[in-house]
């Protein structure tokens, strides 16, 4: 069995085209119904906001793989210098169970809640003027802002003409690439980064929604962090985007809460798969679309299986004994 930690993470590297492609793929295997997903349960103990999560799948297509990833998030976390979410993804063989891989850093993570992401932003660009130049606004920095911003820049690429950053506890910009540097703007407040971002990314551990001004029209609001949106902005969202309807209506989100509030319903949203698999968001040029991901453990399986095999490739990681 193989071990991987954030070392080998970073040592394979992030290669965002592949990424994408594989988050592609997995949803190509949503759409035809092959893969095999529980709702995830929610181990939850003392302080009411932390949560241990369990995420099964089983993901077909031309690699299948099957496995579990088991995440950590204790939000207060940052105010003692500790990482915020904590995760372990375990690979099995999907014809014999057998365990194949054990991947001990939450990094796996960001980079799969950032690879869902660029699938929509590359779906969202191709609908749009390929001239086009973009605003980026990114509200909260921590590991998922500082992945989102690699992402986000990789794929606009010199589309980006202007970066926001804004952070409560204040914007770290040492960890930014020194060749974004001229791009970059830390905002005072969220406020300046939303009223002028055509792509708007929520990145925060917020436990109360407090977005309230419409967006940007024709802008992409990626709704990261899912607690982050008055219930009756709603109304401003022309297409609202979710990657699994039954996951994300829960949990206090801000789909369930326009859905018990404002009566939004399945029926008024696309899934992802629709925006990969059928083109959902091709005729939309003008609309303000929101993307709501509540994270699916199959693209954890997807991503975790792409950082297998290309660790056996270049013989990177810890063979561990049975």
């Amino acid at each position: 069995m193989l071990y991987l930690n954030a070392d080998h993470i970073r040592e394979i590297g992030i290669d965002w085209e592949k990424l994408t492609n594989v988050i592609s793929d997995a949803t190509a295997a949503l759409h035809q119904n092959d893969f095999s997903q529980p709702i995830k349960p929610y181990l939850r103990y003392g302080d009411p906001k932390n949560r241990i999560i369990a995420m099964p799948a089983y993901v077909g297509g031309q690699a299948p793989l099957a496995g579990i990833k088991w995440i950590a998030s204790f939000p207060d976390n940052i105010y003692q210098k500790k990482l915020r979410a904590h995760s372990v993804t375990i690979l099995n063989e999907h014809d014999s169970g057998i365990p194949l891989c054990v991947i001990n850093t939450a990094t796996i993570s960001g980079i799969r809640t950032a690879a869902v992401s660029g699938v929509i932003l590359k779906k969202y660009l191709s609908s749009r003027n390929k001239d086009q130049q973009f605003t980026v606004g990114i509200i909260g920095f921590g590991p998922i802002g500082r992945m989102h911003l690699k992402m986000v820049t990789a794929i606009l690429g010199d589309r980006a003409n202007r970066i926001l950053l804004y952070d409560i506890n204040g914007v770290d910009l040492t960890e930014v690439d020194p060749a974004l540097k001229s791009k970059i703007v830390v905002a005072e407040s969220w406020q300046d980064c939303y009223t002028v971002a055509d792509i708007f990314i929520t990145c925060t551990v917020s436990s109360a929604p407090y977005v309230n001004i419409p967006p940007v029209k024709s802008s992409l609001q990626l709704n990261v962090s899912l607690r982050d949106y008055k219930v009756e902005m709603v109304s401003h969202m022309d297409v609202m985007v979710v990657d699994d309807w039954d996951e994300v209506c829960r949990q206090n989100t801000d789909i369930e809460n326009m859905h018990k509030i404002m009566g939004l319903e399945k029926g008024d949203t696309l899934s992802i798969a629709d925006v990969v698999c059928k083109d959902a968001l091709q005729d939309k040029g003008d609309s303000i679309v929101m993307f709501n991901p509540m994270g699916m453990a199959v693209y954890d399986i997807a991503v975790g299986g792409h950082y297998y095999q290309e660790a056996r490739k270049r013989n990177v990681g810890m063979v561990m004994p049975d």
